[in-house]
């Protein structure tokens, strides 16, 4: 190199810095390198711009605005501003704690009714209950009377009603054993028999009565030999009604037989069904 040689070596340095920017331009299209947001250069104001500021400022009392200054990226004295990092969110502190349960809701619509599901396995058998209270009694209906006689008796002029001198069973006093009659105080249907000996050539001949209907007759021929002879029955009575046994008059010779010592007459009724069940 010549003794001209350090000065053509400054005279290079100093144009490419004036035109280092414009050089350092590549072609349209391709790629600018990327500076960092804490050095680029803010973009340049119109002067328009520049005096619409200063007026405002001034409106506000103040001074004029102190002018921006402008660096390079390549200048040494260029200020370096630091990147500031993103935040981190710690996501552990995101979720509070559990708060108060609300109050409850309206009740919603009913939904629509379903099929009707299979039908379940049997359960277990489940412990015995404790024994409950004492109910009311049943109201029971009873009427039943049995009676004999141990005297025999003839026929005569007028009807004969056959008085009785035996008591086996009388249920509350319903047969009268002064009148022979059984008295229906639980109306409802019964259950009557009559049983009789007849006498030796002598007609038996009686009728079973129902206040002053002759209901079924019980009747034998004469004959040599005695039998016993009966007649059953059953009656719907009412209240007040009667029952008892009427001997024929005489215009028939008629008869039944009986001794003190055997009771061959009896007659026995009871109620099957009170009227007011089902």
């Amino acid at each position: 190199m010549g003794p001209r040689g350090p000065g053509l070596v400054l005279s290079a340095c100093l144009l490419l810095a004036a035109c280092g920017p414009a050089l350092g331009r590549g072609p349209r299209g391709a790629q600018e390198p990327q500076e960092p947001e804490g050095t680029r250069e803010p973009p340049p104001r119109d002067a328009d711009d520049r005096d619409e500021e200063q007026e405002k400022y001034r409106a506000g009392g103040g001074q004029d605005p102190p002018t921006p200054q402008c660096f390079r990226c390549c200048d040494p004295s260029a200020p370096m501003y630091q990147a500031i990092p993103a935040p981190q969110i710690n996501i552990t502190i995101l979720k509070g704690e559990k708060g108060d349960r609300g109050d409850r809701g309206l009740q919603g619509k009913y939904g629509k009714t379903g099929s009707a599901g299979p039908r379940g396995h049997i359960g277990p058998k489940g412990q015995k209950g404790s024994v409950g209270a004492p109910g009311d009694r049943c109201k029971n209906h009873y009427a039943a009377f049995s009676v004999g006689r141990r005297k025999p008796l003839h026929s005569s002029e007028y009807y004969q009603t056959v008085v009785f001198d035996t008591e086996f069973v009388n249920l509350y006093g319903h047969f009268n054993m002064f009148t022979g009659k059984f008295y229906c105080y639980v109306p409802g249907v019964y259950f009557f028999s009559l049983n009789v000996h007849t006498w030796n050539q002598k007609e038996t001949y009686l009728h079973v009565m129902r206040n002053t209907e002759e209901v079924v007759i019980l009747y034998a021929q004469a004959s040599d030999r005695s039998i016993m002879q009966s007649q059953s029955l059953m009656l719907e009575l009412r209240e007040q009604d009667e029952v008892w046994v009427r001997l024929f008059k005489g215009e028939r010779e008629n008869a039944i037989f009986s001794d003190e010592f055997d009771t061959y007459i009896t007659f026995s009724g009871y109620l099957v069904k009170h009227a007011a069940e089902p």
